[in-house]
């Protein structure tokens, strides 16, 4: 079973902190007008049955987020998104923006290719070495660039401003244990 069995009622409390006896459980917060549950601590079982629901919803609506480049009809989503922060930092070639995004050499080809006919990159041959490729920001479309990298990313900075520091600490740190989990599932080793 990919849950594990069903906590029992006595499981529930002692994984909340809770005395096994039970002390009288307060009811939950009703959900606030983005329909997500006050925070309350959870079992590990209602932990992973909300997520298992609320991933997909999650990455559905990152994927249906994508934005114009507004020179084209090219659609660019959260890969293209990655690229664009990374060129913003200075211009690299096709092979680097692989090596640090994690895809392959075809798939940021693709990507430098779509942010070309966007409008928002562009390639040239490098001074110090002519058979090397660089992409960087076209120099006249920064501007453009840092506003549909906002566009893209203010929901994400909206969750995180609506959390503490401490929350956004956890938060981030379990979104790196996921990453570092679902890439080690696909090891041989499986860890």
């Amino acid at each position: 079973m990919i849950f594990g069995p069903r906590p029992q009622p006595a499981d529930t409390a002692a994984q909340a902190g809770e005395p096994a006896g039970g002390s009288a459980v307060a009811p939950a917060e009703p959900p606030d007008p983005g329909g997500v549950p006050a925070a309350a601590p959870c079992t590990v079982h209602e932990g992973l049955r909300n997520l298992v629901q609320l991933l997909p919803r999650v990455a559905r609506a990152l994927r249906s987020r994508t934005g114009r480049g507004g020179v084209s009809d090219t659609v660019l989503g959260p890969r293209h998104g990655a690229a664009l922060a990374l060129l913003r930092e200075e211009g690299t070639t096709v092979g680097n923006l692989a090596a640090v995004l994690d895809l392959n050499l075809a798939t940021v080809s693709g990507l430098v290719a779509d942010l070309e006919r966007a409008g928002f990159a562009e390639r040239s041959t490098d001074p110090a070495d002519r058979r090397r490729t660089l992409v960087r920001i076209v120099p006249d479309r920064e501007a453009a660039v840092d506003r549909w990298l906002e566009e893209s990313a203010a929901p994400i900075t909206r969750v995180l401003q609506r959390l503490s520091p401490q929350e956004r600490t956890v938060f981030v740190k379990a979104m790196g244990y996921l990453e570092a989990e679902l890439n080690d599932a696909g090891s041989p080793s499986g860890h």
